[in-house]
Order: C-alpha cells, then structure tokens, then sequence
C-alpha cells in the first residue's frame, strides 16, 4: 500500500477583466508562500471563460504583476479558454446520470417569477433560481428546435444521488457541512458559453491536482455547491482556506476598477514590492 503524502500543490486563478489590485496580491502571496514551506508546488491558472470581458492584454499584465512580486509559476500555464471540451465531458457524464436540465429562461422570465412569489427563497447570490424549467414536457422539442438554453445542476436530485451529508475542510472554520441549497439549480454551461464558473473551477482543480485551495471569503458560499460537483464526478475535495478580504479606507473591497489600488499603479508610482508586502502583514 502506497503510503507516500500527496504533495501539495496550491494555485492562484485570476480573471484576465483588469489589472491586479492589491487584495489578489495579498491571496497570490498567500498561496505561493503556503506551497513554498511546506516544498510544494505552485500553479497559475487563467479563468478567461468570459471570452467578452476577458483580454489578452490583462493576461500580459498578470504575468507582469506576479513577476514584480517576486512570484514564479510553473509552465504552462492552463488557459480555461483552450480546454472547454474537458467542462464538455465533465457536463456530458452529469447528463448522462439525468442530474442536469436544459433551461429555456431569460432572466426577464426569472425575475418575473420571482416577483410573483409571495416567499421567493433568497441564497447569498441573492433570489434563487425558481425552478421553472425543471421537468418541463416540451424541453426535447425545444432542443430539437435549437432554442438558446443554459444547463442547470438538478441540485435535489444530486443530493439524492450522493445520498450523504457533504463535509470539507477549512483551515480556518474548520468542518463544514455543505449547505447547496443556498445556491439552488446552478446554472454549469450558459447560453453564450459552453461551461461555467462552478463547473470549471472545479473540473481544472482536479485535472491539476489541487490539494489546497487558497481564496478569499468572498467565494466561501461557492464552496458549498463545488463539493457536491466534486462528489458527483468522483474527483478529490481538496483543503480550504478562504481568508479575509482586504478592505480600503472606507471599508469598501478593492476593484479592478479603481486604478490607484492596482499593482501597475503602484509600481508606476515607485512603491518597492518589499514595502507592499509588509503593509499587507506579509
């Protein structure tokens, strides 16, 4: 019996929408140094499934960003854009267990369902999916037709098919219990694009052998519905550590849209990386 300790492996997974601020400095840093002491590996990963918003300009930027923190990543770096037929197999073995359902529905015809509800159910991404489409009888003649659909999760079968209480493990809240219900039907490949956040993230993190994931507590709720999809396809739930944001002087999150926070910005202004990381208390 194989008893050798998997080696840990972290990554940093940006979204080429902007420049790096500091708070995806503060997460980078975390990751890298996580996979340094304990002689792991560290892997930068690109999350330009968003072909609209995401440009190759801002990939050169984070390369650029990362390289003045002193930060080095292993080649190549994955390119959720190059591998959408990996989140196609990973979405076909869910069809193929009946645990996904075509949704026909503009988001005028969501919003006007919840507005009739008397007690829409709300989840930390505000009003949850009501259901429409689940199980509708003329879905395989809309298909047929090629109408534009999304592909949903059919999170209460799923549930049912996994048939226990899901649990992970965060480094700083220590067990969780998994409660996807927050989430609801997620939607896991839209109209426009064949996949989605939940079903990419989690399908990349396999495929690379993530076995710490690093990121802020703003992604803490998504968590819930990435082990029941990790779960599903078989794959490893890896460690969690979903730290605290970093927050400005008015106690708002730094954005990609405020330039003065960038790390382009910063560097133009002359601020030595040594000084940053010190004030972000690394």
């Amino acid at each position: 019996m194989n008893t050798t300790p998997r080696q840990l492996v972290t990554r940093f997974a940006p979204s080429p929408t902007g420049r790096l601020h500091k708070g995806h400095a503060y997460s980078a840093l975390l990751a890298y140094r996580r996979a340094q002491e304990a002689g792991g590996r560290f892997l930068l990963r690109i999350e330009d499934i968003d072909t609209v918003r995401c440009r190759n300009e801002f990939v050169g930027g984070i390369f650029e960003d990362l390289t003045w923190l002193g930060l080095d990543w292993e080649e190549p770096v994955r390119r959720q854009s190059e591998h959408f037929g990996d989140y196609q197999n990973a979405l076909d073995r869910l069809k193929a267990m009946g645990l996904v359902y075509p949704c026909f529905c503009t988001r005028k015809d969501i919003s006007r369902e919840i507005d009739a509800s008397e007690s829409a159910p709300h989840g930390p991404d505000g009003p949850i999916y009501p259901g429409i489409c689940r199980g509708r009888d003329d879905a395989s003649t809309l298909l047929a037709e090629g109408t534009p659909h999304a592909w949903r999760l059919d999170l209460a079968k799923a549930l049912a098919h996994i048939g226990e209480p899901l649990v992970w493990q965060d480094e700083l809240k220590g067990e969780v219990t998994a409660t996807p219900d927050e989430l609801g039907d997620v939607v896991l490949a839209r109209k426009d694009t064949p996949t989605s956040y939940h079903l990419s993230v989690v399908v990349d993190d396999a495929l690379q052998g993530i076995t710490h994931i690093i990121r802020g507590e703003d992604l803490f709720h998504a968590t819930h519905i990435h082990i029941v999809l990790q779960k599903l396809l078989g794959y490893p739930t890896p460690v969690y550590h979903h730290h605290g944001l970093l927050l400005d002087e008015r106690g708002e999150r730094f954005a990609k849209r405020n330039k003065s926070v960038t790390l382009e910005s910063l560097r133009e202004s002359g601020v030595d990386p040594a000084d940053l990381l010190a004030a972000l208390g690394l």
